[in-house]
């Protein structure tokens, strides 16, 4: 069952510009992180304290058909806001990866599992490495399962 409720866009132009091209195109546009012709996806969270659907474009890292979600924000010594949505409702976040969104389950990854994503998490997108240096926290990877 899909995300119900209030959407609110990102307080972030570029942000909200992009999820709307991209849903509005049916992913066939604004499928990149910019004009770096990396692919992205659409995450769809609930606010854990808005209660208001939420959606944020993150690099598309996949494999096997789950998903990478990486909490990077550039290096920044916080986590992205979307990171607490995650957390607080794993079974309420949505993946869109081309046309139709699909529900997905999340889990934080550690050890060796975090290792692996991690690795084909720099390999999708490189700058994840100068991330992780620029900071003290170690970067969240939470994997996306498809839900039935």
């Amino acid at each position: 069952m899909p995300l119900e409720g209030e959407y609110e866009p990102s307080p972030a132009q570029w942000v909200r510009e992009q999820v709307e091209e991209y849903e509005r195109s049916g992913g066939t546009r604004a499928n990149t992180l910019g004009d770096t012709g990396l692919p992205i996806v659409i995450v769809t969270t609930r606010g854990h304290r808005s209660g208001r659907i939420r959606k944020s474009p993150v690099m598309r890292v996949e494999h096997d058909g789950e998903y990478a979600i990486v909490a990077s924000k550039g290096g920044a010594p916080e986590h992205p806001q979307w990171y607490d949505n995650l957390r607080a409702d794993p079974k309420a976040v949505m993946i869109q990866d081309g046309p139709e969104p699909f529900e997905v389950e999340v889990r934080e990854l550690e050890g060796d599992e975090r290792e692996l994503w991690w690795r084909r998490a720099v390999a999708a997108y490189p700058p994840y490495a100068e991330y992780q240096e620029k900071t003290d926290r170690v970067i969240p990877v939470l994997l996306a399962t498809r839900r039935d």
